[in-house]
This record gives C-alpha cells, structure tokens and sequence, in this order.
C-alpha cells in the first residue's frame, strides 16, 4: 500500500470516499448522491490547485504497478493536509489533517498509518514541527488509532447550520438570548462542631 497526490482523475474515488466519512460522521446530508458533479469536479480542481493544501490517496497498486503504470489501482484511503493559517502569523506552523478516512474493508491493514507517514512528510517539508488531526468526539475508531499514533486531545470543534446560526443571532440581538450566568465561587460550609454566631433574630427560649 503507498500514498500518492490526488488528480483530477480521482474525483469519484475522493467523493466516494468523503461520503463514507461524512456517513462515519453521522453528517450524510452533508455531499450525497445528488451532489452536482460538475460543481464537485470545480471545487476538487480549486482544492488540487491550492498552495496550502495536499489531497493524499491511499492506494493499493494495481498488477502494472512493478512497470509505472496505475491502471487497477483501488483508492482506500484519503487525507486533505493542510497548513494552519494562525500558525503560520505566529511562525510556528502546524499541519492539519481533515477528511482522514480509509475505507471500511480495508481497515487495519496500514492504510492509515501511510496517509501519517505522507502528513509527517508535508509537515518536514513546510518546517511544521506539529500535525493536528480533526477527529469527532463520537468517532471512537479514529479516537483509538490517532491515540495510538500519539495524538493528544487539543480542543473541541463545534458545527451549526447557518439557518440555526443565523435564527440564534436574531434572538441575541432581540435580547431573546441571555448571557451565561457567572460561574459562583466555591461554597465555604462552616466547621463541624462550631455553633453558629447569634444574631439576636431568634428569642431565647426558657
């Protein structure tokens, strides 16, 4: 199994592929069946011509593999590298891997940790000294493998439709949307044992 530069060639094995992810992601809404192939064709070329990203394959050769030919090749696994913008202002650059995926009947069989090797390579290149991946909180497949190749947890992504985004900021600007309520200081409890002080409120009895 070896890594190669996506081509414009490989749109229906990246769509495929990214549909899978999407589906993994419980986001099927997101590029399905129905997606305008002209568009995706359009946006897969911007994608391969820009500077700052690399779409990487997966790929198993094909029987002409030993000659330089790729005819028979299967696809089955796919990462879109790129360098962190912020990271770059800040002269510290970071490689980010997104739609990371390898299809499910060839999982566990060192798709993944090529698609690692092609990032660590994009990272030496661009003198990263960091590779961050984005993973989805309820992804626990791809939780275990990136622990397992040592990726710590950084932060968490959040996502919204921009319907919903849009109807939230109407009612914050309406005042429909109130602002967290301050976190309280922790609660002193008093000293077993130690009677309360009197404040002359409750009457003696006797």
């Amino acid at each position: 199994m070896v890594t190669r530069t996506a081509r414009p060639a490989d749109l229906p094995a990246v769509l495929s592929l990214v549909r899978q992810y999407r589906a993994d992601a419980h986001a099927e809404e997101v590029l399905t069946g129905h997606t305008r192939l002209n568009a995706a064709a359009s946006g897969f070329r911007r994608l391969l011509e820009d500077g700052g990203h690399r779409v990487v394959l997966a790929v198993v050769p094909g029987p002409d593999a030993a000659a330089g030919g790729d005819g028979g090749e299967v696809a089955v696994g796919l990462a879109v590298l790129g360098l962190d913008p912020l990271s770059l202002v800040l002269g510290n650059p970071q490689v980010t891997v997104d739609s990371f995926v390898v299809h499910r009947e060839h999982r566990r069989l060192g798709a993944g940790a090529v698609l690692l090797a092609a990032a660590a390579a994009y990272a030496q290149e661009n003198g990263a000294a960091h590779v961050v991946a984005a993973v989805g909180g309820h992804e626990a497949e791809r939780q275990r493998f990136f622990a397992r190749m040592g990726f710590a947890p950084l932060t968490t992504r959040r996502i919204v439709a921009l319907d919903s985004l849009s109807r939230s900021l109407v009612a914050w600007q309406r005042g429909g949307v109130p602002f967290p309520a301050p976190r309280r200081g922790p609660i002193r409890r008093r000293p077993v044992g130690r009677a309360a002080p009197s404040t002359g409120a409750v009457a003696a009895e006797g």
